[in-house]
């Protein structure tokens, strides 16, 4: 049974109920990663509780889960209607639900583990869909369209916690031991010898930041879905 679709427990004279499980929850998460939260670790974080007290107000592990991606979803602003210039609606979501990302890196690597059926999620991806079909596409098409978006905004998320584990676990923590590891495979690529291009480009390396190659890519899909929208709505206003 999905969280969605139990009751909250009644709250007791004790402090405690969902919202205050979630958030213990998710300050675990922020701090030690997803792996740190367990129901032992966030009834320790909450005071005198045992595991089995949180049980009754999120069901199981997977309901904790659940909440806590949606409480995440809570903090991205998602506006009433869609406003005239669809391409601003899309991409300032996607800014928003990517800078709640960066607040919470947890949050791009379970939200693959989960149905998305909380309500702010859902929320979130109607006003997606809202932008588009306001625009003329068909309910379908809106859902593939946004979800391209979201997969460009979770895996960059992802992507970025696992290159942090990567860099962590290597000692790389500066930009001299980064700028070290890149001249070792300098140092590789000019042996080989067959890969002069990138020998040249590691020489002097320059890679956009993550900000800036995720602008790009958005961008990418942006101007994607417009060649897909009717003719007399493809303009960006």
């Amino acid at each position: 049974m999905l969280i969605w679709s139990r009751p909250a427990a009644p709250t007791r004279p004790r402090a405690l109920g969902r919202d205050e499980i979630v958030a213990a929850a998710t300050a675990l998460a922020d701090e030690a990663g997803p792996d740190a939260v367990t129901m032992k670790a966030v009834a320790q974080r909450l005071g005198p509780y045992t595991p089995m007290a949180l049980y009754r107000y999120v069901g199981s592990k997977d309901g904790l889960v659940d909440l806590m991606l949606d409480a995440a979803v809570a903090t991205v602003p998602v506006p009433e209607a869609p406003g005239a210039d669809w391409r601003s609606d899309l991409r300032a979501v996607a800014l928003a639900t990517r800078q709640m990302i960066q607040r919470h890196p947890w949050y791009g690597w379970l939200v693959h583990t989960r149905p998305p059926a909380g309500p702010y999620t859902m929320r979130r991806t109607e006003f997606l869909l809202a932008v588009l079909v306001a625009r003329g596409t068909t309910v379908d098409d809106a859902m593939s369209f946004a979800a391209l978006i979201d997969r460009h905004i979770f895996g960059s998320g992802l992507q970025e916690t696992q290159e942090a584990r990567f860099n962590a676990s290597h000692g790389i923590d500066s930009q001299e031991s980064l700028l070290s590891a890149i001249a070792a495979v300098r140092d590789l690529a000019v042996a080989d010898g067959r890969v002069p291009l990138l020998a040249g480009w590691l020489a002097r390396p320059r890679t956009a930041t993550f900000d800036e190659q995720f602008e790009l890519g958005l961008e990418f899909l942006l101007d994607g879905i417009a060649g897909r929208l009717p003719r007399s709505r493809r303009r960006r206003t």
